[in-house]
């Protein structure tokens, strides 16, 4: 059985609980990436978390998820930087035209070169602050419905929670080394080209997104000094 067919939001709940019940917190995400493709009519799915606007993938059920999220995070622009942003869901039901291939014009050309169709991203956080997002993906577009829409929006929370207790037990040292690159990169850029530090990230994207590279790696040889942007 789907859920959002059957039982409520309490019951579901209490089963995806159940899924994740005597699992350690750092294990949580990617447990529920997995629930998530298991549950939902989605194909993949990912947790990247947020620093200073930056997402930082966190976790993946396969390469195509890990890819999309490394593409949004290459061109600073997607459905997951939108939610990430804004602290609200973004479903981008139809990326191959229509609204959602115009709002994003290059990651939906990104996206579907890569066979993704639909992204729904949820933000992981509270009211006030938003640590990341949970970013679903499918083969074919099309809506989710409003049911299978709270079984994320479960599925979002307890991510959260988790994230929240990882947070506490500074068990993200990785993935707060991967930002700390990105920050210093910038910090070199614009100091090497006198700029401020959005332009100086912007260019930093720019460079791996015309190179067909991550922001992340192209960062890494910025700070050991292997590449310099020009001003070009």
């Amino acid at each position: 059985m789907r859920f959002g067919d059957g039982p409520g939001d309490e019951r579901k709940a209490e089963v995806i609980a159940e899924r994740v019940r005597d699992t350690c917190p750092g294990e949580i995400p990617a447990l529920l990436c997995d629930v998530a493709v298991e549950l939902l009519p989605v194909t993949g799915a990912s947790v990247s978390l947020r620093a200073d606007g930056v997402p930082i993938q966190l976790t993946s059920t396969d390469d195509r998820a890990a890819q999309l999220a490394e593409i949004q995070a290459t061109l600073g622009d997607g459905p997951c930087q939108s939610a990430g942003n804004s602290g609200t869901p973004v479903l981008a039901s139809d990326l191959t035209s229509g609204r959602d291939a115009r709002r994003w014009p290059v990651f939906a050309q990104e996206a579907t070169a890569v066979g993704v169709h639909a992204v729904y991203a949820l933000p992981l956080g509270s009211d006030r602050i938003c640590v990341g997002t949970l970013d679903l993906y499918r083969d074919t577009a099309g809506r989710l419905t409003p049911g299978e829409l709270q079984t994320a929006g479960c599925l979002a929370r307890i991510v959260t929670v988790s994230l929240m207790d990882l947070s506490r037990k500074a068990r993200l040292g990785g993935l707060v080394a991967d930002h700390d690159e990105i920050h210093q990169a910038t910090g070199m850029i614009m100091a090497q080209l006198g700029v401020g530090a959005n332009e100086a990230l912007a260019r930093l994207r720019a460079y791996a997104f015309a190179h067909g590279r991550t922001a992340l790696a192209v960062a890494r040889e910025v700070v050991r000094r292997r590449k310099r942007l020009d001003r070009g």
